[in-house]
């Protein structure tokens, strides 16, 4: 388990020490384990194995594959190990086994001990680099421990595809050089979860752009009218459109700076300046058009509250049904909420991070093919989850975007995440994403837990 947090100084990783009738005694090595056996995962005992040793609880959501190093002992034997990224869990880590390990510190990833398992240091550096996969085949008469004069690690170079999936079709081909010219590269960045296809493009000059097409015709529609409406008043925290091809529900969009805020590696204190900035962005969203009366059918998705409901039944918590129902009955009495422009699908996976200018850095959005009018709170719903537990990121994100919700937007926010809640658990069960399942059951868990709270900033907490 590589228990990340942010220091002072960098990111930090927690080391245990290793003492007794153990192997490798007194080298510091990462919290670690082997498998109970057939009927447990490597995830189920990644979250075993850290309760164990160092107390700390941690949702199978937040496990991160991080690397694969396929290991040979000085004596020998070899294994596969499964070195995993955690950034967020709930408890103080403790030394929970004294039995087996006489001290745990945190250490910075960039000044690691030198008394380390040379397994452990192994897979760290490989970490570090970037890489997937990575072999370490010690050789008879090698130390147990890291020795950087006798160091076997070998990282494996990542798999680009095949070739005939590095690229599309040729109509779709013929249609972005149109856009940009000769294309010199072709890189697939498609999402794994998503049907929509998507591209990095390089030309002959250097530029770079995207090519994306849509997995139906509304969410091409949508996005193309985004792109032409209210994307144009963020400048350059949103993508430009070049082309569109409506039969081949394709779009040529310039690419942004940054990187995906999902998983990025942040200080408390640089979270709270970029959610500033994401309220700020998403107020810019939500004001780029003068706001307009709800429609009759404007209120939340409360219709299709039965079919999700019933999908994903056999797998609810006891009570979550009921919780549900209650909070659909609530729907009926809200007041309407005006609707201005949304993004639709406001997420940190689909805000870009770019730290390459001033310390904190800028934020852009990208991914405009569920944006519709909507109430403002319909881009909190899948935010909501950034900041569960982070009621000082919920408090930043609202002083960016200026004002506090209504009591109206509140009721409806949590009426709106607990339906994206049930919609992700059958969607999850349907399409074999565990992650949406847990995810689901993580956001109502929460609800349920902070049901009388009086606002989701409390709810957060």
């Amino acid at each position: 388990m590589i228990l990340l947090r942010e220091g002072a100084e960098g990111p930090e990783v927690l080391l245990s020490r290793r003492a007794g009738q153990v192997y490798a005694a007194g080298l510091w090595h990462l919290p670690s384990g082997h498998l109970d056996g057939p009927h447990e995962d490597v995830v189920d005992a990644l979250v075993r194995e850290a309760r164990e040793e160092t107390g700390v609880v941690i949702d199978p959501d937040d496990v991160r594959g991080a690397v694969t190093v396929h290991h040979r002992s000085p004596g020998g034997a070899s294994r596969s190990g499964y070195f995993f990224e955690v950034q967020r869990w709930t408890g103080e880590a403790r030394n929970a086994e004294p039995n087996v390990c006489d001290a745990i510190m945190w250490a910075r990833l960039d000044a690691l001990p030198d008394e380390m398992v040379a397994y452990c240091r192994a897979g760290l550096d490989a970490y570090r680099a970037g890489t997937r996969l990575a072999v370490h085949f010690q050789l008879h008469g090698d130390a147990i421990a890291y020795d950087p004069a006798a160091d076997r690690l070998r990282l494996i170079r990542e798999a680009t595809g095949p070739a005939c999936d590095s690229r599309p079709d040729a109509m779709v081909a013929a249609f972005a050089q149109q856009a940009v010219g000769a294309i010199s590269e072709w890189t697939d960045t498609s999402w794994t979860r998503e049907n929509s296809r998507v591209w990095r493009i390089r030309n002959a000059d250097g530029g770079t752009w995207y090519v994306k097409i849509h997995q139906n015709d509304k969410f091409h529609g949508r996005e193309v009218r985004a792109l032409r409406t209210w994307a144009g008043s963020l400048g350059a925290a949103a993508p430009r459109l070049v082309a569109a091809d409506a039969e081949l529900r394709a779009v040529v969009v310039t690419a942004l700076p940054g990187q995906p805020l999902h998983g990025k590696v942040l200080g408390p204190e640089q979270e709270r300046k970029i959610f500033r900035r994401i309220g700020e962005l998403a107020r810019r969203i939500h004001d780029a058009s003068p706001p307009r009366p709800a429609p009759a059918s404007g209120g939340p998705a409360v219709g299709k509250a039965d079919r999700h409901l019933e999908a994903a039944r056999p797998h609810l918590v006891e009570g979550d049904e009921e919780f549900v129902r209650e909070l659909v009955r609530q729907a009926e009495n809200l007041e309407p909420l005006e609707w201005v422009e949304t993004h639709g699908d406001f997420q940190l996976r689909n805000i870009l991070h770019d730290d390459s200018g001033d310390s904190d850095g800028t934020v852009a959005v990208i991914d405009l093919e569920r944006s519709e009018p909507g109430p403002a709170v319909r881009d909190m719903v899948r935010l909501s989850d950034a900041w569960a537990n982070r009621a000082d990121l919920y408090e930043a994100f609202m002083a960016g975007y200026g004002r506090t919700l209504t009591t109206a937007e509140e009721a409806r926010l949590i009426i709106d995440i607990a339906l994206d809640a049930v919609s992700g658990i059958q969607f999850g069960i349907a399409h074999g994403d565990p992650e949406l399942v847990e995810r689901g059951h993580r956001t109502l868990a929460r609800l349920r837990a902070d049901h009388t709270s009086n606002s989701p900033a409390e709810g957060a907490s």
